[in-house]
């Protein structure tokens, strides 16, 4: 039987009309290379056959072209859009993505992480919050790949961080309630674990005490971020000595609890009470009345993300230790001067 001679990249330059260095930039740093010499190249890979070499040639050299994201809800509203500018960053570079969905269960981390130590994949995405479990154990520091983590900080160690300015945008949420004419703001998301929501805290706080209004202690109610708990701390603040004029809400899901408590209560939304949620999710238009929120840039967000961990693959160390971009205050119907006062 007669063998098939493999393709060379000398084969992959003659067919493309390409020099061979250029067939090679193309494979390897493909964000060096214009669009159409880029589609050539990779028309005449096809053809040729050459991607088995150039697979092979990544084996041996030990890497994957390959990210794992780890996430514990790609359910999350906020998840999609992240992942659209990580893919699209990704993408322009010669990777691809892996998704991990957790489920904050440390089993299937573990699992997931199998990619990282069979070469399948060469960093991680960590919307996670912590550290992949095992990692930092047992002599496990010298195991730990390139990571960046998005969304949630890892706290106590050294992993660059891209997100929302959690605390600023909480702080600019919180001025344009008070703007509006409201003295009594509520909170809801008070958290002792969550970061994210912490930092929301500590931007309406710092408003409140900026604009010399007390920080009342009854107007501050736990919440895990879900619909169901903006409802529950929205109930229960009826049964507290003084109402609010206005919730601010750790995000959206949050709020639309909130709105769905006021609503079965028969108050008349925003003039009995203003409601400002943050994320800007794809439900906060639609809603009745539509959501006055901040805009997370998350698209942004993501390419911001996957951009510096290829540069860690590559070997440049980050010029700091976090990314935080701006939130944008989206005004809509939910939020308006005080009705009355109570």
């Amino acid at each position: 039987m007669q063998h098939q001679k493999l393709a060379t990249i000398e084969d992959v330059a003659a067919l493309a009309g390409v020099s061979i260095a250029t067939v090679s930039r193309a494979i390897n740093e493909p964000t060096k290379v214009a669009d159409a010499t880029r589609r050539k190249v990779t028309e005449a890979v096809a053809k040729t056959g050459y991607t088995t070499n150039a697979m092979a040639r990544s084996l041996r050299m030990r890497r994957s072209k390959m990210i794992l994201i780890l996430a514990p809800d790609v359910g999350d509203p906020n998840f999609s859009n992240i992942l659209v500018g990580l893919e699209t960053e990704a993408s322009k570079r010669g990777y691809g993505v892996l998704i991990g969905n957790t489920q904050n269960d440390p089993t299937r981390e573990t699992d997931y992480l199998r990619f990282i130590s069979s070469n399948q994949a060469d960093g991680l995405i960590l919307f996670t919050g912590h550290l992949p479990y095992g990692f930092g154990q047992e002599g496990g520091e010298a195991r730990l790949p390139a990571m960046v983590a998005v969304n949630e900080p890892v706290a106590n160690a050294d992993v660059p961080f891209v997100g929302v300015d959690n605390f600023e945008g909480s702080r600019v949420a919180t001025e344009h309630l008070i703007s509006q004419g409201h003295r009594r703001i509520a909170f809801i998301g008070h958290s002792t674990s969550k970061a994210v929501n912490m930092l929301r805290e500590k931007g309406y706080r710092a408003a409140l005490q900026a604009a010399r209004i007390e920080v009342d202690p009854r107007m501050i109610l736990d919440g895990d971020g879900t619909t169901e708990s903006g409802r529950a701390a929205a109930e229960h603040m009826f049964v507290r000595d003084v109402l609010p004029s206005a919730f601010l809400c750790v995000n959206d899901a949050t709020a639309l609890g909130v709105i769905i408590s006021l609503n079965t209560r028969k108050y008349d939304l925003p003039r009995d009470f203003s409601i400002m949620g943050f994320d800007d999710i794809s439900f906060a238009s639609f809603v009745t009345p539509a959501l006055t929120t901040m805009k997370q840039p998350r698209l942004k967000i993501g390419e911001k993300a996957m951009d510096l961990l290829l540069a860690l693959l590559e070997g440049k160390p980050p010029k700091e230790p976090e990314v935080l971009l701006r939130a944008e205050l989206i005004v809509r119907n939910s939020v308006s001067r005080p009705g009355y006062e109570r």
